[in-house]
């Protein structure tokens, strides 16, 4: 018998220094290391959660040219959404792990949110749909 596989769709952020990005990812967000594939030619893999919302990191490896950062996406023209209950809490703790405020949260288009910016040039918006 075959196990039936969830569709899901999680992103995958390939940055200059994945230890880095992981590191912050896990202060920040209170995110939790699901996977993790490191290769000794440097390469990375790791999947990380926030309450189950799933995405990926991969730092720039000098073995391929497949996962080299040369021209990263990021500040406005690629953005993460994290739903959470409480966004206030999330953003403030986002902060002191080194994060920069784009915007408060706040209440508009009946959302409740604000926006960061991370050390990695990555925007991310933390909140909830009213």
């Amino acid at each position: 018998m075959q196990t039936k596989i969830n569709t899901a769709i999680e992103p995958w952020l390939t940055l200059k220094n994945g230890e880095e990005a992981v590191a912050f990812y896990r202060s920040a967000f209170n995110a939790e290391e699901t996977y993790r594939l490191s290769d000794p030619g440097g390469g990375l893999v790791v999947r990380l959660a926030v309450n189950g919302a799933g995405f990926w990191i991969s730092g720039e490896s000098v073995s391929t040219e497949i996962n080299k950062a040369i021209s990263p996406l990021g500040g406005d023209n690629v953005r993460m959404i994290l739903i959470v209950d409480d966004p206030e809490k999330l953003f403030a703790q986002a902060i002191k792990a080194g994060a920069k405020e784009i915007f408060p949260v706040g209440e508009e288009y009946g959302w409740r949110l604000g926006r960061v910016s991370d050390p990695f040039g990555m925007h991310w918006e933390i909140g909830h749909q009213l």
